[in-house]
């Protein structure tokens, strides 16, 4: 048996004894059709993958390398690190080694006979120094963008996409049940939340929620109690919590909690890439009357979401009826932010990214539709004092919708 063989066979037993799951060769192609049909509306004659999370719903892998698609004949998987595992990993039939991005070139003219003329790149992702890159090695053909084309087919999710948001779904479960008998007074959001993350990668939570964008950074999760649950940072979001330093302004920190305060766990989980959002709500001792009725006022308003949550529903307007129910309940100034800092969405699609589509947003005015997912989130924010908020992951189904996210919707008091 050479190198290579015993490689690969030994990674296949290792690997499938420890769970991993590897996408079938239907789905991928499946998704590359789809892929090609955006291709060909705006007569694209190949498609160069570079970002990490593209080439894992393309080729099912993530090892350094470039994905080239033409629009006709076999996908090429091109492969710098590393190549073994490209091969047991991938269902894509052509893989070969690159030694150097020079050689791109040569690969694509040998696989498909010519050079394209017209070439897509992810352009939204894309480093400008790589893009200048691939104008010297392809000097003749002209770039497109493509990045519409790869968020439009990622929008509705396969039923394998749906099973592994729903098995991420239930870690985080797990990961709230124990939380109950984790938190105690005294305790430091940062320690409470390591705690928790502990407890989900027991179970598969890979530890990272990928987000499409510049500089956006973030844990898996957010722990903010009484005072930091009403400040505001740098995520497009309601609140950002005090972090740990000015390097990491985001997210739990070294205050202690206390009885009778807010305490807002936001706890994202990624089960073989694929993740599920929710929030929920704790307190040492019962909470003061007024972040109760706040807490009742989300989730009046998140049922208010899921309601009109079915296929053909206009996002937009689905968004807009929230703010006008955030008014009637008396938290105009204090839903989805402070005044002046409020956000204007109240959901965000989901699934190998955080901000995929749909956005349930202003400025977003488009229909739901059947197998998209998003996480839903409405949270209200008192500065000085605290924040509440309820999220689930939800499906839209073919008459509705499906909470991806299991744990109860109630504040766990302890």
């Amino acid at each position: 048996m050479n190198h290579g063989k015993w490689v690969r066979q030994e990674l296949r037993e290792l690997s499938k004894s420890l769970g991993f799951s590897y996408a079938p060769t239907q789905e991928i192609k499946s998704r590359l059709a789809r892929i090609r049909a955006g291709m060909e509306k705006q007569e694209i004659a190949a498609l160069l993958v570079i970002q990490k999370m593209n080439h894992y719903y393309l080729s099912g892998m993530t090892q350094d390398g470039f994905l080239f698609i033409p629009l006709e004949g076999k996908p090429l998987l091109m492969i710098k690190r590393e190549l073994e595992r490209a091969k047991v990993e991938s269902p894509i039939q052509d893989i070969v080694a690159l030694r150097s991005v020079r050689e791109m070139p040569t690969l694509i003219q040998n696989h498909c006979g010519k050079i394209p003329k017209r070439l897509g790149l992810e352009m939204d992702v894309l480093p400008v120094k790589d893009y200048f890159k691939f104008h010297k090695l392809f000097p003749k053909a002209k770039f497109l963008d493509v990045s519409s084309i790869l968020r439009e087919a990622r929008k509705i999710k396969s039923s394998l996409e749906i099973d592994l948001m729903r098995k991420a779904g239930k870690i985080g479960k797990k990961v709230y049940q124990k939380a109950k008998k984790i938190l105690k007074k005294g305790m430091t959001e940062i320690e409470f939340g390591g705690l928790l993350e502990a407890v989900a990668k027991k179970y598969g939570h890979e530890g990272l929620l990928r987000v499409r964008s510049l500089n956006y950074e973030a844990y898996t999760w957010h722990v903010l109690s009484g005072p930091t649950g009403g400040i505001v940072s740098q995520s497009d979001s309601p609140m950002g919590g005090l972090g740990l330093s000015p390097a990491f302004p985001v997210g739990a920190s070294l205050k202690k909690m206390r009885a009778h305060e807010p305490i807002l766990v936001d706890f994202g989980t990624c089960f073989h890439g694929y993740q599920a959002d929710e929030t929920r709500m704790f307190s040492i001792g019962k909470m003061k009357q007024k972040f109760i009725d706040a807490y009742n006022a989300c989730k009046e308003i998140h049922d208010t979401v899921l309601k009109e949550t079915r296929p053909g529903t206009d996002c937009e307007a689905i968004f807009m009826k929230t703010l006008k129910l955030a008014e009637k309940l008396g938290y105009k100034d204090s839903y989805l932010g402070p005044p002046g800092l409020q956000t204007r969405f109240i959901a965000h699609g989901i699934g190998l990214e955080l901000n995929e589509l749909p956005f349930i947003a202003q400025g977003q005015s488009y229909p739901l539709e059947e197998g998209m997912t998003f996480a839903v989130e409405p949270k209200i924010v008192f500065p000085g004092e605290g924040s509440v908020g309820l999220e689930n992951t939800v499906l839209v189904t073919k008459n509705g919708y499906e909470i991806l996210t299991p744990i109860e919707q109630k504040i766990f008091q302890v």
